[in-house]
């Protein structure tokens, strides 16, 4: 039984969120993103009923119960890195929420590159958030991915050498993109064409890219902050992607 609004409240804002959550009517978690404004972007179907869904990398879960709230027979939200890892975070918030929403999502502690279908079987979808470009090796990681997929990977992530035509990824020294010690790589989109072509999906469709605008606001808003030339962040953006086996 959960405690009385007051006594959650309490609870809630105890923990360091990442994700904001709404858990109960009017009662949002203090989170550092608001992931509700993506979720149109990501193209996530609206009516998941009789499907198995994984999300990698779930951190607080919020992708993981919007699934659930779509239908989801099965949803399996795994992490390790925010969870128990050296990351900031931890798993309080996902734990949490799960019991506040009173949700039966599975959460699972695993690498991204130990995925395996023998450990933790295979997804009708699998959400790939924003991981991509925290991974020192991202066509293996893709290739885990892909492993553990059965029909549709949703993939969202940074990019960078987007003026280059060829399939290329730029690395990373520590803190060099958004003073972010772990963000370590940026494929272009013909990167990410071949990568996921190469881990066995037939066909890969862009659904979602950062508009000239939003990447100009961004270059601006780098260059005051943190002194990187506008031109260097032109070249970056995000990207959505749906591959299909």
């Amino acid at each position: 039984m959960l405690p009385d609004p007051s006594a959650l409240r309490q609870r809630m804002m105890e923990i360091d969120w990442f994700h904001r959550i709404e858990i109960a009517p009017g009662m949002v978690t203090p989170g550092k993103i608001d992931p509700a404004i993506r979720v149109a972007g990501l193209r996530l179907p609206e009516d998941l009923t009789g499907q198995h869904v994984l999300d990698v990398g779930a951190w607080d879960g919020f992708f993981s119960f919007e699934a659930e709230r779509r239908g989801a027979d099965r949803v399996v939200a795994i992490d390790s890195f925010c969870w128990s890892g050296d990351g900031w975070g931890s798993r309080a918030g996902f734990d949490f929420a799960r019991q506040a929403l009173g949700s039966h999502v599975e959460p699972v502690e695993m690498e991204v590159l130990d995925l395996d279908p023998a450990r933790i079987g295979r997804f009708d979808i699998v959400l790939f958030l924003n991981v991509l470009y925290h991974m020192r090796n991202p066509a293996l990681a893709i290739e885990r991915v892909a492993s553990v997929t059965r029909r549709q990977l949703i993939l969202e992530t940074h990019t960078d050498l987007n003026d280059v035509d060829v399939p290329a990824v730029a690395l990373y020294r520590p803190g060099e993109l958004w003073q972010d010690e772990t963000s370590y790589c940026g494929p272009n989109l013909p990167a990410l064409e071949v990568m996921l072509h190469d881990a066995g999906f037939d066909r890969v469709e862009i659904v979602g890219t950062a508009s000239k605008a939003r990447r100009m606001a961004r270059a601006l808003l780098h260059e005051r902050e943190y002194g990187i030339p506008r031109e260097r962040t032109l070249r970056q953006g995000w990207a959505v992607v749906h591959a299909y086996k």
